[in-house]
């Protein structure tokens, strides 16, 4: 009772400043803070103000709080155990790296051959000579070519 009493001085305070509010002509701030202040109300004819009361001043209700959360922290437990058991963590680091690695890196290289029998394999073609003997320095002549033609 004490709480709906509460309540209902709560939103009547609200309504008022929502009043002075709008005769500053600040109409939107004004119906905001109306609707801010219906809530209590609200609340109370709900019945959830009833229902939360109920629920802070019972002790059983508390006690049903701390068994859900000892629960919960079985739970979790459990699963942090289960995680961990029987594995070493090089053992874990392993399997990971199996997981992380489902397809052989070799599966991603087109076939040699197209699947017809009696077919001789293709072998990659080889570099002509002239790149066979260019040295590292070689590699970068047309990036050197560029930067010169930009004057860098």
């Amino acid at each position: 009772m004490l709480a709906e009493t509460i309540c209902s001085a709560a939103s009547a305070a609200g309504l008022g400043i929502a009043a002075v509010t709008a005769y500053r002509k600040r109409f939107l701030a004004a119906t905001r803070i109306a609707a801010y202040s219906l809530v209590p109300v609200g609340l109370v004819l709900t019945g959830v103000v009833e229902w939360v009361s109920d629920i802070a001043f019972k002790p059983s209700v508390w006690l049903g709080f701390g068994v859900l959360g000892l629960a919960w922290l079985l739970f979790m437990t459990t699963r942090t155990v289960e995680r961990r058991r029987g594995t070493t963590r090089e053992e874990r680091r392993a399997a990971r790296a199996a997981r992380n690695e489902a397809v052989a890196p070799a599966a991603a290289a087109p076939p040699l051959t197209s699947g017809i029998p009696g077919e001789r394999p293709r072998t990659k073609p080889s570099k002509p000579k002239k790149e066979q003997a260019a040295g590292p320095g070689d590699d970068f002549s047309d990036i050197e070519a560029i930067l010169k033609k930009h004057g860098l």
